[in-house]
């Protein structure tokens, strides 16, 4: 899963994208709504955590033009504008959630999973295939009901996997949503990510197993 933080505290940004990576997001920081558009445009992202007071403008013009365009990405808005008419204002045109700074880590991230498990977006809590399961918010692996240990890139890729299971995986699907866009990525990347999943799997006995179709992508399913 993949989390837009705009947000022009640079360091509070940095915090945030920290939490949202100990969380199994991957998330890239702007700090404007020029760098916020140029995001958008780059890649599919799948909530935006979008602070109000901004140096080229208010987050609710960009809020405003993505729901003007049908676009129906969950939108947590992030501000210390503390009163009524402005939270009243955020809501009416188009944010999902509403929380006010100063704000705890853990509530944030609880927030941003509450809108994905919505009806039509993204995240349920457990996601399971045959004897492999994974709980998406405790970040834990369990192969026939036995909890398995499994890295933090392997969980996240699981989970990218699990998520489009019976459905081909695009490499550059897995790409953004394991890397921001400031990560450093070799060519090999994925394919090595891949190849340590698919051999922690099989250790840990699942009944599930990674199919590599060359020039495709991934596939999780049956031997």
């Amino acid at each position: 899963m993949r989390i837009l933080i705009v947000e022009d505290n640079r360091r509070l940004a940095a915090l945030i994208a920290k939490g949202c990576g100990e969380a199994g997001f991957a998330s890239d920081a702007c700090h404007d709504l020029d760098g916020a558009r140029a995001a958008l445009a780059a890649a599919r992202h799948d909530a935006i955590i979008l602070d109000l007071g901004l140096p080229d403008g208010d987050g609710l013009q960009l809020l405003a033009a993505l729901r003007a365009e049908g676009n129906e990405v969950p939108v947590l808005v992030l501000t210390a504008r503390d009163v009524l008419e402005a939270r009243v204002e955020g809501l009416n045109t188009g944010a999902d959630d509403y929380l006010l700074k100063p704000f705890a880590m853990e509530e944030l991230v609880a927030r941003l999973r509450a809108l994905l498990r919505r009806p039509g977006k993204a995240l349920g809590r457990v996601l399971s295939a045959g004897n492999l399961s994974l709980d998406t918010v405790a970040r834990e692996v369990a192969i026939g009901g036995t909890p398995a240990a499994f890295s933090k890139r392997e969980t996240d890729l699981l989970e990218i996997l699990l998520r489009r299971q019976g459905r081909v995986v695009a490499k550059e699907t897995i790409e953004q949503g394991l890397h921001a866009f400031d990560d450093e990525i070799s060519s090999n990347t994925v394919e090595v990510s891949v190849h340590r999943l698919r051999k922690r799997l099989a250790e840990a006995g699942a009944d599930m197993e990674i199919h590599t179709l060359r020039g495709i992508g991934y596939l999780l399913g049956t031997p």
